[in-house]
This record gives structure tokens, sequence and C-alpha cells, in this order.
């Protein structure tokens, strides 16, 4: 499988389905995540952290002003938010190679506003506000390793699944 359209009916869902992601990230992992302003994505990424095992104390928050975030868990969290990014060269001068291959895992926001920077690997999951409470997701698969991932979301999320497509 590699889409899978998920429906979260609250904010505590949509980090649930964070959390189930961040237990099943390995190193090397990248999630992409697209969506209006205030549809949810780091809600997203704050459920993440949590399924990776990121203290208490750890502040997870969108980094629009610093771009980029590294957040010590299981694996290290690289989270990115690109809605300030204007090219591909001002990631490479962060440092953006290197967060692929570092052996954690890569996180980014607003990945379509610099579509260079989908390394043709992982998820890319597109978050709808449906109502003030209800999210759409849907994920879909850039590799593999991707099909893996959403086919695990798929039987751990069961509740969550709206619609599947092959």
């Amino acid at each position: 499988m590699s889409e899978l359209l998920l429906l979260c009916r609250s904010k505590r869902q949509t980090q649930s389905l964070g959390r189930w992601l961040g237990k099943l990230f390995i190193a090397g992992d990248w999630l992409g995540l697209t969506g209006e302003l205030g549809a949810g994505k780091t809600c997203l990424v704050q459920g993440i952290a949590q399924g990776l095992e990121v203290g208490e104390g750890v502040q997870v928050s969108s980094p629009t002003f610093v771009i980029h975030q590294m957040i010590p868990g299981r694996l290290l969290m690289h989270h990115l938010d690109l809605y300030r990014v204007e090219s591909l060269d001002q990631l490479a001068e962060l440092g953006y190679e290197e967060f692929l291959d570092s052996g954690g895992v890569c996180v980014v926001e607003w990945c379509e506003i610099v579509p260079e920077s989908i390394p043709g690997r992982g998820v890319i999951a597109s978050i709808e506000l449906l109502d003030e409470k209800t999210r759409q997701i849907r994920m879909r698969a850039l590799d593999e390793r991707g099909r893996a991932l959403i086919g695990q979301i798929r039987r751990r999320c069961a509740a969550y699944v709206r619609e599947r497509w092959k």
C-alpha cells in the first residue's frame, strides 16, 4: 500500500497518530508534512516526539523562525520548518544533507515549498483541517520503507483509517 487516508477527530488523536509514527521510526526515516497554517503539522510532530521518547521537559514547537531544531530522544529528530526558506541552497547552508544522513529522523514541515528537499524516500503526510477539531491526513509513501511505515500505521491505527488506496 502506497497511500492511506486517516481521519483524526481531535488534537489527541492527531498526537496519538504521531506517537505511533515516532515509535515506528528507525534511523534514516524522513517525513514531509504539508497543510495550511493551523492544520495540525506541529501537533503531529509533538506526538512523534513522544513516540521517540523525547524527555517531558523538552518543548516541541514549530521552528518557523529558526528553521531547524535538533530534538534528542530514542533517535535524534531533525525538525525543520521550510515556511520561510527560499531555496535548496539555503537548506544546504544549514547542513540539510548531513541531517538526512545523520542516523536520526527528519521531519520537515512545509516540504512542498522547496520540492528539491524531498529526498525520494519516506512518507509525505498532507493534513487538511475539515472543521475545528477534525483533520484528514493523507499519507503517501515515496519508497519501500515508506510503504512499510504506512502498512504498520494502517494496522495500528485502524480506528482512524477512512479509506485505502493501492
